[in-house]
């Protein structure tokens, strides 16, 4: 073992040496393998709703309705519901859980849970156990690889619907609602739920088998190297399988072997190791180890742990990207209202023709947990880093066409719909790529799935046998057994405590605290009328240095600040109002690996901290390290 490490070090190593001369001038370019890994059916916050310095449970930019806050999920008129954790009674409902299934992932019951956008019937429309999450406990490896690299907190489905719609869009970009650039022959029409039986629906929608060019036939134009890597089980969850070039391609063809019939998973393993590895692989896991429920969040992690193991221990790992996302929500809820199109969006909006809700967007949908590792999104913070801006599957398909387009190849789709191309993110901004960290997070030990007496994975019937009951009763008006507290205006108390460093462009919902040379922008409290400058603290928990972000416009770069102390807003002169309306605006602009500009509306200059610690302005963008923070105080 140990002549195996250190051979595996000298390789990475070896790999490294191209890049640490120019790790100054470093980009894109430098990425040799690009490893898309989607797994099944969890909502961010039911996984991920605890987790410090993340847009979770301590969100200061929480939805209200009527003034109550969407927390609280109506489920009749005299009942609700807050999010709650689904093991409070401990025992054996710690394994318990672990293969419960929540609710439907339907179109039908997810857009009535959305509710003309009121996000409040999750309870009401789908499950109680819909609103129920996880924490760190429970999911040790999830949270560890999240925290590790580089977690996103905005990433959303592409489609309010199951399973097949959102893994269409990972590979193609596109459903068909009408307006896209495809045709009505090119099937769905859109294709919003899981048919696979050729042709339409009896509403003549979810016409099957798709027929418009997905992203891999065009790397393989292109001359891109790709591969599907999936075991003969593979939940049925390969998307090239549903379209007809796919499925008529001669056995001999690229597209058969590479596409539909694929290479198994050792054989991924083996080629990771060996550094052999396409520019491109998509990941297909089985079905006991998808996470889909009643499938367990800890049987995925032992394959998660596996296939980051694999990629991280490569020769090639200085030079791989390995992207792990979730297709759908699971029929589990998320609190932040989905970041959509405007109505009439061409591709986008459509009539409801299942839940009777009228014209509806078919996505982007509710947030889902979302983690990319490599050298350039190695957390540096020991929080760990976070990714903020909008994306969902489309933008995996952005970052390819931007990373080989730097390799002076175009693999550009015209299968997008436009709206989703100008407005879900690249995820370029979540890489640093002028100063790589090849340091390897230790990720907690992951328990290896059950098999049976034939070696099959068989977690979720073992689970089944011993736990015949696996959904916990429901805490309904924030109470407990035996207990009669009322926790509808403390879910904050849920989080755990820490920070993250930001990247990415700002978004809503998170506390933050702003640093620029040792410095933090800070609100003195009584007495004072204007921001001004302390000694940044190693922790970020001063209340005093807290801030929260409210944007102008949903998906614009302008925000207002208020203070976490008293609630005063940073007027655009750099004072302190209790007055709203006297609130400046700054257009908040990142560069990756430089950090954040604060420019005022009112002068166009940016907000500094200059030698003599007082705050003041410069012609220039003066660079600020934003962390988001989540303290109890």
């Amino acid at each position: 073992m140990a002549v195996l490490s250190i051979l595996r070090f000298i390789a990475i190593m070896a790999s490294m040496y191209p890049l640490v001369g120019a790790m100054s001038g470093g980009s894109i370019a430098d990425i040799e393998h690009v490893v898309l890994f989607m797994q099944e059916n969890r909502a961010f916050d039911h996984y991920f709703g605890t987790m410090a310095g993340v847009r979770g449970f301590s969100d200061p930019n929480v939805q209200t309705n009527s003034e109550t806050p969407v927390w609280q999920q109506p489920v009749n008129a005299s009942t609700y519901l807050n999010p709650w954790y689904l093991n409070y009674l401990g025992g054996d409902w710690l394994n318990a859980t672990q293969c419960m299934s929540a609710g439907s992932n339907g179109w039908t019951e997810n857009q009535l849970a959305y509710d003309h956008g009121l996000n409040d019937h999750w309870a009401a429309n789908n499950t109680p156990w819909s609103w129920g999450h996880f924490k760190r406990s429970d999911i040790p490896v999830q949270f560890a690889i999240a925290e590790g690299w580089t977690v996103g907190d905005m990433y959303q489905e592409s489609v309010i619907a199951a399973t097949n719609p959102n893994r269409v869009t990972w590979v193609s970009g596109t459903i068909n609602v009408p307006g896209s650039p495809q045709s009505p022959s090119e099937g769905g029409y859109p294709y919003i739920d899981n048919n696979e039986t050729p042709g339409c629906d009896s509403d003549g929608i979810n016409c099957y088998p798709l027929r418009w060019e997905t992203a891999a036939e065009i790397y393989e134009r292109a001359g891109v190297s790709w591969q599907v890597y999936q075991d003969a089980d593979n939940f049925d969850d390969n998307p090239l399988a549903w379209f007809a070039q796919f499925q008529n391609a001669p056995q001999s063809s690229s597209l058969h072997k590479r596409g539909f019939q694929g290479l198994s998973l050792d054989t991924f393993y083996a080629q990771a190791a060996n550094g052999t590895l396409p520019e491109i692989s998509y990941i297909i896991g089985p079905t006991e180890l998808s996470e889909h429920p009643p499938y367990s969040p800890r049987d995925g992690a032992w394959l998660q742990k596996t296939v980051v193991d694999a990629v991280t221990s490569s020769p090639k790992y200085a030079k791989t990207v390995l992207i792990i996302s979730w297709d759908e929500t699971g029929g589990f809820g998320d609190h932040v209202s989905p970041y959509h199109s405007p109505p009439g969006t061409p591709g986008e909006w459509l009539k409801d023709p299942y839940a009777g809700q009228g014209e509806v967007f078919s996505g982007p949908g509710f947030r889902l947990p979302f983690y990319i590792i490599s050298p350039w999104t190695r957390s540096t913070c020991s929080g760990g880093t976070v990714f903020t801006e909008h994306a969902d599957h489309n933008s995996q398909i952005l970052f390819v066409e931007k990373w080989q387009a730097a390799k002076g190849r175009n693999v550009t789709t015209d299968q997008m719909v436009p709206w989703r191309r100008a407005h879900m993110s690249d995820l370029t901004a979540a890489f640093d790529f002028s100063g790589p960290d090849y340091s390897i997070p230790s990720l907690p030990y992951a328990i290896p799935p059950h098999t049976n007496a034939a070696g099959v994975y068989d977690g979720s019937a073992h689970c089944d046998a011993l736990y015949p009951t696996q959904r916990p009763p429901v805490p309904y008006n924030g109470q407990t057994p035996g207990s009669v507290k009322d926790a509808a205006s403390d879910v904050s108390s849920f989080s755990e405590e820490g920070f993250k460093e930001v990247r990415g462009q700002l978004t809503e919902g998170r506390y933050l605290v702003l640093e620029w040379g040792g410095q933090a922008l800070v609100n003195l409290g009584v007495g004072s009328s204007a921001v001004a400058s302390a000694r940044a603290t190693r922790t970020h928990s001063d209340k005093n240095q807290r801030w929260a972000a409210h944007v102008n416009e949903l998906g614009g770069n302008r925000f207002r600040f208020s203070s976490a102390l008293d609630g005063r807003w940073i007027t655009d002169d750099a004072g302190l109002t209790a007055d709203a309306s006297k609130a400046g605006s700054f257009a908040v602009v990142f560069a990756p690996g430089k950090g954040y500009g604060l420019q005022g509306s009112a002068s166009g200059k940016w907000l500094a901290v200059p030698a003599d610690g007082k705050i003041g302005w410069n012609s220039n963008p003066a660079h600020w390290q934003i962390f988001s923070v989540t303290y109890h105080n």
